[in-house]
């Protein structure tokens, strides 16, 4: 299997960032890792391995992405304000220094974004942000919500990056007619602890007539990686 380490100085987050490509064709898929995750998360908990018959067919490239979620989300050392500003920092870097990169490995096609339990939140939020640019998502045991992370603390800024706020408010055509040709899955369990937000996201779809497929599997222990791993295949 093609293998690719790449670590560059990111302008927009002033620091190194790194990421792991795998594959030498096929659809592109930008990996999200999860909550403070890095980007060899995806290969160490088996997800590559479970793709690796389609990734070394050539039909599918894996771009598995670092994230700030530490800086960001998760950072109760500074204020709301500029966790919300780090994140939207974040956003500039994938846009502005992955997706150029992602373009030069990879020109096939829109990237695919995908992401498990919060990176499943990078992976709708900003497929819905830039319709354009992505041609869909796959959110595992996706969280898509994250304002409890702002101490109540809410601005313009932070309801334009939490897609049950403004999605319902949502009524631009450009926006709802390139939703509408994009590829969107939800998959989440019966006992997964983010059911009711995979459920929340999948009534607001349905509400705007967004296709969209939402599984609720049937499994024990489902937001974990064994059943990430048998997921992944089933979507990708």
């Amino acid at each position: 299997m093609n293998r690719e380490y790449h670590r560059f100085h990111s302008s927009r987050l002033q620091k190194e960032m790194e990421l792991l490509v795998f594959g030498h064709a096929g659809a592109p898929v930008v990996v999200f890792p999860t909550s403070c995750g890095r980007f060899y998360e995806f290969e160490d908990r088996g997800m590559v391995a479970a793709l690796a018959g389609k990734i070394d067919g050539g039909q599918l490239q894996l771009f598995c992405v670092d994230s700030v979620n530490v800086e960001s989300w998760y950072n109760r050392e500074v204020h709301p304000r500029m966790r919300i500003a780090r994140h939207m920092q974040y956003e500039q870097h994938l846009l502005n220094e992955v997706l150029p990169l992602v373009g030069e490995r990879n020109r096939d096609a829109r990237p695919l974004a995908l992401g498990c339990s919060f990176g499943g939140y990078h992976a709708v939020n900003l497929t819905l942000r830039r319709p354009e640019i992505f041609s869909g998502f796959v959110s595992l045991s996706g969280a898509f919500d994250p304002s409890p992370f702002l101490d109540g603390y809410y601005d313009e800024d932070c309801y334009y990056h939490l897609p049950t706020h403004y999605l319902p408010n949502l009524g631009d055509p450009w926006y709802l007619d390139r939703f509408r040709a994009n590829r969107f899955v939800l998959a989440t369990g019966w006992d997964d602890h983010c059911l009711a937000e995979n459920q929340k996201l999948d009534g607001i779809l349905r509400d705007k007539a967004i296709p969209h497929r939402c599984d609720v599997w049937e499994a024990q222990n489902s937001h974990d990686w064994p059943t990430w791993r048998r997921m992944v295949g089933e979507y990708l």
